[in-house]
């Protein structure tokens, strides 16, 4: 499994078990293949992804469903400024940041069709 998120995929993303899947942390319809094209994906075992107790698992848990695509959204963020993004060494270092966060954003929302921050 290759992601952009973690480099540990023998062990789960939420709780250090065994990895039994992977999750996409962007997922729906089109937001799945984007994910795994993006490497937006996560090791993580059943009981974590879709098969423990509702308030224990992704799947069927609205707020862990929203925070997943939140980690996804800011992993990928932080991929395109480190790969993407134009460095201006002369200007201001804080301001630079926040200008390629907005891009950054901006190119995800034009991506994905949606942002979840």
């Amino acid at each position: 499994m290759k992601g952009i998120v973690t480099e540990h995929s023998e062990i789960c993303f939420i709780c250090g078990r065994q990895t039994e899947a992977e999750h996409h942390l962007i997922f729906g319809t089109a937001g799945r293949e984007l994910s795994e094209k993006d490497g937006l994906k996560v090791p993580i075992c059943n009981n974590c992804h879709n098969m423990g107790e509702v308030t224990r698992r992704i799947h069927g848990n609205p707020m862990a469903e929203k925070m997943s695509k939140i980690i996804g959204q800011l992993a990928w963020e932080r991929q395109w400024i480190l790969k993407d993004a134009v460095h201006d060494k002369d200007g201001d270092e804080e301001e630079t940041q926040a200008l390629e966060s907005r891009i950054a954003r901006k190119e995800f929302r034009s991506r994905y069709g949606i942002s979840y921050l």
